[in-house]
């Protein structure tokens, strides 16, 4: 695996290398369909604006929320693309057996082979009461714990190397490396990078442990950004993927034509963040329905809280926001994502930010 398939360059005037989250977000009158389709025109224009990588994160039991399924949104994506590269920003490890993993990322390599990222993370994706429907127990801290050896069975399946003697040692992840040495055998050179994911220390000291390069949940854990980076870096070991740490972080962004609706628009995401941090997750409602609903004072203080961590306004001023964001936290590659109610918002948002840095235009792409 080489380090090119990890590391972006940065395109325009941008610091670093930008790309995309994408939540699937579902608004309040709008369907799944209607979220996964804005989902392909955004990530074709990504690709045709330059952005680096296009991830999809796993969330259950949320319906605002319509990527619960990762893998299948990414092999629908990688039909719609050519170039850019795509992955899950990401898994939740925990929830699934590794095999399966290996195949269905084997089955996207093969599909859009050298495009293809496998971001991992420990966390359920969803409350627990899902968590133990995903993973038929209620013992939820056991794979948190074992997330390392979990960890390690996944590699070996995608490089399908188990020792001998190992009880895996005649089991191949399919599409894998085993094709190749059946008779006649020929296989992609190619194998999805890992990541790991992480919004704590944990991860940020098991990535620089192995030598991964590591995506941080700015967006939803500010607090702890510089520390797991810190952390990151000095565990940092280097290895046969990367010789220097390579570190993304995720940040919520939006970017209007005027700083006024950009204004209205988080306040509308911020909304449903309120009510899923209250159990009472829901669609994405729209700005007016925010503007008339009366905030308690706890939940005025998180809504503060919350936008106080989303860089919006005009476009001058989220690339202000994104280019400071970048100096203080030495990131590596900023990862956008864009929470609002309309599909069309969401994609105006990401041609500003690209027109701001003069990234490039489809018929320069």
């Amino acid at each position: 695996m080489a380090a090119d398939e990890i590391r972006g360059a940065a395109q325009g005037s941008a610091p670093v290398p930008l790309s995309v989250l994408d939540l699937v977000t579902v608004g309040a009158g709008r369907t799944a369909s209607d979220a996964l389709r804005t989902s392909v025109d955004l990530a074709r224009l990504a690709e045709h604006r330059g952005f680096h990588r296009y991830w999809v994160a796993e969330h259950h039991s949320m319906p605002g929320v319509a990527s619960s399924s990762p893998a299948v949104i990414l092999a629908h994506l990688a039909a719609h693309t050519d170039r850019i590269r795509l992955g899950s920003g990401g898994v939740m490890l925990p929830n699934h057996a590794p095999l399966v993993i290996a195949e269905q990322f084997g089955t996207l390599e093969a599909m859009a082979p050298g495009r293809i990222d496998l971001g991992l993370g420990r966390a359920p994706g969803t409350d627990g009461a899902t968590a133990a429907a995903l993973r038929r127990t209620d013992r939820l801290n056991e794979g948190a714990d074992d997330f390392p050896q979990q960890l390690a069975e996944l590699v070996r399946f995608l490089d399908d190397d188990f020792p001998d003697g190992h009880p895996y040692r005649r089991i191949h992840a399919v599409p894998g490396p085993v094709q190749a040495t059946s008779p006649g055998g020929v296989q992609s050179p190619h194998r999805p990078p890992v990541w790991l994911l992480g919004s704590s220390g944990f991860s940020a000291r098991l990535a620089g442990a192995l030598g991964l390069p590591f995506a941080f949940a700015h967006h939803f854990s500010a607090q702890n950004t510089i520390p797991a980076l810190d952390l990151y870096r000095e565990s940092f070991q280097p290895s046969a993927v990367l010789d220097r740490p390579y570190a993304l972080i995720g940040v919520s962004a939006l970017a209007a034509d005027d700083e006024k609706e950009a204004r209205r628009q988080v306040l509308a995401a911020a909304l449903s963040m309120v009510r899923l941090r209250t159990g009472r997750p829901g669609l994405v409602p729209t700005p007016e329905e925010a503007e008339a609903y009366a905030f308690s004072p706890m939940e005025r203080d998180f809504v503060d809280s919350w936008n106080a961590n989303v860089v919006h306004g005009t476009p001058d001023e989220v690339r202000s926001g994104l280019d400071d964001l970048a100096k203080r936290t030495g990131a590596d590659e900023l990862m956008i994502t864009a929470n609002a109610h309309s599909g069309d918002v969401r994609l105006r948002s990401y041609e500003l930010i690209a027109d701001a840095y003069g990234l490039a235009t489809p018929a320069s792409a």
